[in-house]
């Protein structure tokens, strides 16, 4: 409970911090893996959620330099990390923005050869049952021996922020960037569209924070794509482009 409360605090506390000084390329990017040491995340087909995403931030980390970025991560290796920790780090480190790294997965064995795609997502809640279902997937490990009035204070506390509305400026701008670059090289890649979803590793930062679902691991197809050096080229890619057209936008929207 007393996590629970500092994060809570310490978002009222850096709400009103300036993130609108981007400072052009040379602005910081966290960049989180999900999952991590123990929490191994969605697994199928032999492929685990926490070793992919942990090859995809890698990839982006160097993309993003190149693209004159400086980027931090919330781990580099396979270790879990604690949900008060993770956007602890994108405050303390001043980040522009928080980019959250998953993928994918779902239970219905008679539909795994039929559900993929790409997707991304802001805090919000939202009456969708799939977005509902993916949330909770992605946030039993990090809330495990929360109460549900500590999980709807965290939540509740920052629903109406300023912040929200950049996430999902930021969402859109990503999402649009991911699949324009990967519909180069393939064919039938799904937009799964920008959802809004109560997913908690987003709840502390308080700056623009997006998590993207990459794909679906229990999808065999797109499995074999996401674990594919070219296709993870392509995809950071989209991300590096629509954190820099996210970026050029605002930068324009508070006169720069």
């Amino acid at each position: 409970m007393n996590k629970i409360i500092f994060v809570v605090v310490s978002l009222f506390m850096l709400v009103g911090c300036d993130t609108l000084s981007l400072g052009g390329k040379n602005a910081l990017v966290v960049i989180d893996a999900g999952h991590g040491g123990h929490d191994s995340g969605a697994v199928a087909g032999g492929k685990k959620e926490k070793d992919l995403v942990l090859q995809i931030t890698k990839k982006l980390n160097r993309e993003l330099k190149r693209k004159g970025y400086r980027v931090y991560f919330t781990r580099d290796s396979d270790e879990f990390i604690h949900l008060a920790r993770r956007t602890q780090i994108a405050d303390h480190e001043e980040a522009k923005v928080f980019i959250s790294i998953h993928a994918n997965a779902i239970s219905n064995r008679s539909r795994v050869n039929k559900v993929q795609g790409v997707e991304t997502y802001f805090l919000q809640k939202s009456r969708d049952a799939r977005s509902q279902r993916i949330a909770l997937r992605e946030n039993a490990s990090v809330l495990q021996g929360t109460d549900n009035l500590s999980k709807n204070v965290i939540i509740d506390s920052v629903l109406n922020g300023p912040k929200i509305i950049q996430s999902h400026k930021l969402a859109i701008d990503v999402q649009r960037g991911m699949i324009r670059s990967l519909r180069k090289d393939y064919s039938g890649v799904v937009n799964g569209g920008v959802r809004p979803a109560p997913f908690y590793v987003l709840v502390g930062a308080s700056r623009p924070s997006i998590l993207i679902e990459v794909g679906y691991i229990t999808n065999p197809k797109e499995r074999a794509r996401l674990f594919s050096s070219s296709y993870q080229k392509r995809l950071v890619e989209g991300i590096v482009q629509g954190v820099s057209r996210y970026i050029s936008n605002r930068k324009k929207e508070v006169g720069f």
